[in-house]
């Protein structure tokens, strides 16, 4: 089987999500350092655009959006679960939640608190990225986003009220990491955040515990590595497009995809699967050769490339 590799910087709190689920599996993986803000040519060779932090790659698949990514890293490596309690489905949904209700608020502070100290390149970069923001009114709305981050904190602690060491029950798994990674957020950006969490201290235990799954065996890679990795390697998933799909494409079809959020920079190639859950591109270049890029189906628009 294919190294893990991961694409990712140390600050990205979606990538902290996965670095958690890779020590909650105990996995070994490889770890690719990219620039916090665009260019990043050697991701692009691979993704074709994709904006999102962290990308997996197995091989000459790209994997993006942590959602797909658990996923993957389930089926591929099922124990320890990132479900120990079952409910995986459920788990999933939840990530609604997680990475936009709970998550955009700690943003926004994160952002907000912090705006007079972040370098230019990387202010104007999140100013085009993040467009839930209004970067104008951010410290004007600083008050009303404390008060949504306490809502999500507080929920946390609710939850773990039975005395239960996880949110699932005894055991941690996804839905502990989707809860904490927001708060590794305002941990590491957000000077007021002790004050914020000093109410709950079963989160503050809960909290202690999740930093215990570690981030598994974590080892160096070169971007030069990874893609020469993709440029020797085919695909390892057989191409499936479901014919009754309500978009009426075809296994071939030059079609984009892109994440109706934030991000929204669409990444063109040819179909290569097509269900309820996901969708793949074959994308050729220079440097990567060919490979397959993955999306999960929720929350990203697939269009057909007119001509």
């Amino acid at each position: 089987m294919s190294d893990l590799i991961l694409h990712h910087f140390d600050l990205s709190p979606f990538a902290e999500k996965v670095r958690l689920m890779l020590g909650l599996k105990q996995l070994s993986w490889r770890s690719v350092e990219i620039p916090m803000v665009m260019p990043k040519p050697d991701l692009v060779a691979l993704t074709g655009g994709y904006r999102k932090t962290p990308v997996l790659q197995i091989g000459a698949d790209v994997y993006c959006d942590t959602r797909l990514i658990a996923r993957e890293l389930e089926r591929r490596y099922p124990s320890p679960s990132l479900f120990p309690h079952g409910g995986g489905a459920l788990v999933e949904a939840l990530s609604a939640w997680s990475d936009r209700v709970f998550f955009d608020p700690g943003a926004g502070l994160a952002m907000g608190t912090n705006q007079a100290f972040i370098p230019a390149p990387v202010l104007e970069d999140r100013k085009a990225f993040f467009n839930f923001m209004d970067f104008e009114t951010l410290e004007a709305n600083l008050p009303h986003l404390y008060t949504q981050v306490a809502v999500g904190l507080e929920l946390v602690d609710r939850q773990l009220e039975d005395g239960r060491h996880y949110l699932g029950g005894n055991a941690p798994g996804l839905i502990d990491i989707q809860a904490y990674f927001p708060l590794w957020m305002l941990r590491g950006n957000v000077a007021r955040t002790p004050q914020l969490v000093a109410g709950y201290p079963r989160l503050q235990a809960w909290e202690q515990r999740l930093q215990q799954l570690g981030h598994g065996d974590r080892r160096p890679c070169t971007s030069a590595e990874a893609l020469a990795i993709a440029r020797s390697a085919s695909s390892s998933v057989v191409p499936t497009v479901d014919p009754n799909d309500p978009l009426g494409l075809a296994a071939g079809d030059l079609v984009t995809v892109t994440p109706d959020d934030y991000g929204r920079v669409p990444v063109q190639g040819t179909l290569y699967c097509l269900h309820t859950q996901e969708v793949a591109i074959r994308r050729e270049d220079d440097r990567a050769g060919t490979v397959v890029v993955h999306f999960p189906r929720g929350g990203y628009r697939i269009d057909r490339v007119a001509g």
